[in-house]
């Protein structure tokens, strides 16, 4: 499914119809099967996260090792968007420095507050562009940003946060 959902979205939409298909199946995949969703043993940071709008709860797993984020994963439940952001985020994230995660959480952020045009400006987004969409429903924003908000609370070594 992933070679699939690589090609459709590596293509040029021509209708909003396309893309509105492309999102829901990657919110779909990522839902039915998270990556990286497991407690990491290893990790030397750990917060939790809560969104009581919608009740969704998740924990963020890091091993950081030299400033470098070696490992990430989570645990908890939510809604289909909320789980399938974390699942992408988790794999956006493992690999990176602390400050180009911090930068994939500071465009993330402002994409789907609207405050990032990310068709016009550039930014390091890629894939993760899928959740654009969300802008359009305030209370969906919360949903998709509170496992990077959880994530930049593990970065800077702060044991909880919330979408409030």
């Amino acid at each position: 499914m992933d070679k699939q959902l690589s090609s459709i979205y590596d293509s040029r939409f021509t209708n909003m119809s396309e893309l509105s298909e492309l999102y829901q199946q990657v919110i779909l995949d990522h839902n039915k099967k998270p990556r990286n969703f497991r407690k990491l043993e290893s990790a030397n940071r750990t917060a939790e996260g809560y969104n009581p709008l919608c009740g969704d709860q998740l924990t963020v797993y890091m091993q950081m090792e030299d400033g470098v984020v070696k490992d990430i994963s989570f645990e908890g439940s939510g809604c289909a968007i909320s789980k399938a952001s974390a699942s992408m985020m988790t794999q956006s994230v493992k690999g990176k420095t602390k400050g180009e995660a911090e930068t994939l959480f500071n465009e993330f952020h402002r994409m789907v507050t609207g405050e990032l045009d990310e068709e016009a400006t550039p930014n390091h987004l890629g894939r993760l562009t899928i959740f654009a969409g969300v802008r359009e429903f305030p209370a969906r924003v919360k949903c998709a940003s509170l496992s990077w908000h959880t994530m930049h609370a593990a970065l800077e070594g702060e044991a909880a946060t919330s979408t409030e």
